[in-house]
């Protein structure tokens, strides 16, 4: 019998003042078997970091030709690719040229640093690239928020997010690996 995902739900205010986003949401977040709650809630906060009325989850881990998440244009081109982990070069070549801005999102200390040292020099070919790095004690961090229902408020400003719900409160800041195919 194969395992069903586990349905999340969250509701945020997002306040980006690097970009004067001021949005309300509703979200439906689908947690795959085999995904932690570490991995969901950094898809979340990615999502936050790129909050728009037209940024969607996609069927994540279920798919290979889909990033985590997408905002698409009125073509049904994408405009943001966003993905998390530490893929292939072959699949974020792809990205690269299937959108028009990818983001990569990479966790986990020990491995993201010799992945990094591995792929650094063609990654930084690709010039819509942004690759950030989020260390294990932030995202540990993250899971105090993971809720089946979560009410979550989210401020960003100057490559700083403040996450807050009813009991905590966290500062998370990105280390910028790649800014558009640029080291920062």
């Amino acid at each position: 019998m194969a395992l069903k995902a586990t349905i999340y739900k969250a509701n945020v205010n997002v306040a980006d003042m690097d970009r004067n986003v001021f949005l309300d949401s509703s979200l439906t977040l689908a947690r795959h078997p085999s995904e932690t709650e570490e991995r969901l809630m950094l898809r979340l906060l990615a999502w936050l970091c790129h909050a728009s009325e037209r940024l969607q989850f996609t069927r994540g881990l279920s798919a290979e030709d889909e990033p985590e998440i997408w905002r698409m244009n009125d073509h049904n081109g994408i405009e943001e690719w966003i993905d998390l982990g530490l893929p292939e070069e072959k699949r974020i070549k792809k990205a690269c040229n299937r959108s028009a801005s990818v983001y990569l999102y990479c966790y986990n200390s020990r491995a993201a640093q010799v992945w990094w040292q591995q792929h650094q020099a063609k990654l930084s070919q690709q010039p819509n690239l942004t690759v950030r790095y989020i260390d294990d004690r932030q995202l540990s961090a993250l899971v105090a928020f993971a809720a089946r229902n979560m009410t979550l408020q989210a401020t960003l400003q100057d490559g700083t997010i403040w996450l807050s719900d009813e009991q905590n409160h966290l500062e998370v800041r990105f280390t910028d690996w790649l800014i558009n195919g640029k080291a920062p």
